[in-house]
């Protein structure tokens, strides 16, 4: 890993403020604002000046070329998105590039990339002298309207996705629509998953609108969910829709299957579910298929990965804290439901159809 520092300052226009969305999440005195559409990345120096910092560290896995400026003197370190450098050892080595800077707790820390270098960055800020700021810039469709906002860090164990980690809240979130020009199919099928479950858990008919109001919809709903449950104690659960047989997937299949197309999954696979438990009837059912797959996103599972293996997976879950444990569509909407009887959930995952 190198490093650069840089010590320029912006002088780019802003943002028109009609051609962007700026969503509140509501946490009180760590209240912070997600700014939403082309160009927003250009606010970042006036973030960081409110902030009072003196120096940042900017992490970034995009191309050097597009290192976003804070305006304070920083050191640029380079990152890789992916869930294999997603580990323990890469917040050891964040920690110690912010050592070796001079970074105090004063000052921020920057994340510029994808879901995986957010979680990660975020992370280390979270355990860099016990909290140090963080400001995301999420250059994928995946960070922009889930990852980026929230304040979930974690990294993965061998044993399971994201198992170590901590709740520490970003300063403000820039999702600048300007970085999802470049994105390959795969990385937009991988936003439009968690983009696809959100019809279920309160806002519907996402598909109809145009992609700065998805983004905007999408965080504005995660937005307001946090505020009400910070730390999973309830109402939060029911972001994981979809999440639990996805993450297993994930894990099954080496991570070849992306984030989102495992969500995608898993949200028609929980509707099934519901079904065979009784809570909604065969429309609904039929719903979480059709909706999933208006979004052109995967609705069977992968030839490869078997039943017992996606079982023996989901019970690492972090919500299975008394057996198989779902956030299931129901009569009153979603809810988490624990104890789901295991031969339910195989006979479930044996049904559904294999992608070709």
């Amino acid at each position: 890993m190198t490093t650069s520092t840089s010590s320029t300052s912006s002088t780019s226009p802003l943002p028109s403020p009609s051609t962007t969305r700026r969503v509140t999440v509501g946490l009180g005195d760590r209240s912070y604002t997600v700014h939403i559409g082309h160009g927003v990345q250009r606010l970042l120096p006036r973030v960081v000046a409110s902030l009072g910092a003196r120096k940042a560290v900017v992490v970034t896995a995009r191309p050097a070329e597009l290192t976003p400026d804070p305006g304070v003197p920083s050191l640029v370190v380079p990152a890789r998105d992916g869930e294999e450098a997603k580990d323990l050892a890469a917040v050891t080595e964040l920690c110690r590039r912010f050592v070796g800077f001079g970074l105090t707790r004063s000052d921020v820390v920057v994340s510029c990339g994808g879901g995986t270098t957010t979680d990660t960055v975020g992370l280390a800020a979270a355990l860099y002298h016990r909290g140090t700021p963080v400001v995301h810039l999420p250059t994928s469709l995946l960070a922009q309207v889930d990852a980026s906002v929230g304040g979930k860090t974690a990294v993965n164990l061998p044993e399971g996705k994201n198992l170590v980690g901590a709740y520490w809240q970003p300063a403000a979130v820039l999702c600048d629509l300007d970085h999802l020009r470049t994105l390959p199919e795969r990385e937009w099928r991988n936003g439009l998953g968690e983009i696809a479950r959100c019809h279920f858990i309160g806002a519907p008919g996402l598909d109809r609108l145009p992609l700065l109001d998805q983004i905007s919809a999408s965080v504005t709903l995660k937005a307001g969910i946090v505020a009400s449950d910070e730390r999973d104690a309830g109402p939060r659960h029911l972001l994981n829709y979809g999440h639990t047989l996805g993450h297993a997937l994930e894990r099954a299949t080496g991570f070849a299957l992306r984030h989102g197309e495992g969500v995608a999954i898993g949200t028609v696979f929980a509707g099934r579910l519901a079904g065979a438990l009784g809570r909604i009837g065969p429309e609904r059912v039929a719903e979480h298929h059709d909706v999933v797959a208006r979004y052109g996103l995967p609705t069977g599972l992968p030839p490869q990965v078997s039943v017992s293996e996606l079982v023996e997976l989901m019970r690492l879950d972090k919500k299975a804290t008394d057996g198989l444990t779902f956030v299931l569509d129901g009569p009153d909407g979603p809810s988490l439901v624990r104890g789901v009887p295991e031969d339910t959930v195989r006979a479930t995952l044996a049904d559904m159809p294999r992608e070709p």
